[in-house]
């Protein structure tokens, strides 16, 4: 029985993929308000997840969207976390478009809601996401974070990520300045 669909409580989030996701109507309905709430609430908060003020619903329904559609096409992964049906955490990456990069894919956001931080959620999604980029074929799977997220850039250091370059003071939050570091998985390299 899936951990997401139960009526009692469980300890384990329950990673849906987008089939998954938008094969349940009541999940799939309440997806975008949910994924909403999380990234607003997170961004508010000062998360680093690409936005300077808290996304509209109407910005994330677009996002959320377009994320589908090349999951449709083959171009991409979506992973959700649901802990009692209540959507706890997403991520996504997406093929790159240009034709000469279309081998390689970006891990563009990953995720949690604060309430559900330090209970594995994170790294689940992600490894998640990383087993689904291998099985598509990808190449190089990259991603980039913010210098001070230290928490986010440990993870994927010990998912196997490693660092290939670092833009001192790229990211412009306001007045403050961070820097754009950028990490890869080189799937060629691991066989």
């Amino acid at each position: 029985m899936n951990p997401a669909t139960t009526s009692g409580a469980t300890t384990e989030p329950a990673i849906l993929d987008a089939m998954e996701l938008t094969s349940d109507p009541e999940l799939e309905v309440r997806f975008a308000e949910s994924a909403h709430r999380i990234l607003a609430d997170l961004v508010g908060g000062g998360a680093a997840l690409g936005w300077v003020e808290p996304p509209s619903r109407d910005e994330v329904a677009e996002l959320l969207g377009h994320v589908v559609s090349a999951v449709q096409a083959g171009d991409a992964a979506l992973r959700v976390a649901y802990l009692d049906r209540r959507l706890v955490g997403l991520g996504y990456w997406l093929r790159y478009g240009r034709p000469t990069h279309r081998p390689h894919a970006d891990l563009e956001k990953v995720a949690v809601d604060a309430a559900a931080h330090g209970r594995g959620v994170g790294r689940t999604l992600t490894a998640a996401l990383v087993a689904d980029a291998r099985a598509a074929g990808i190449e190089v799977l990259t991603l980039d974070a913010r210098g001070d997220n230290t928490n986010a850039l440990h993870l994927y250091r010990s998912l196997g990520f490693t660092e290939y370059g670092r833009l001192p003071g790229f990211v412009a939050v306001c007045e403050r300045r961070y820097d754009k570091v950028l990490y890869m998985l080189d799937f060629r390299r691991q066989g």
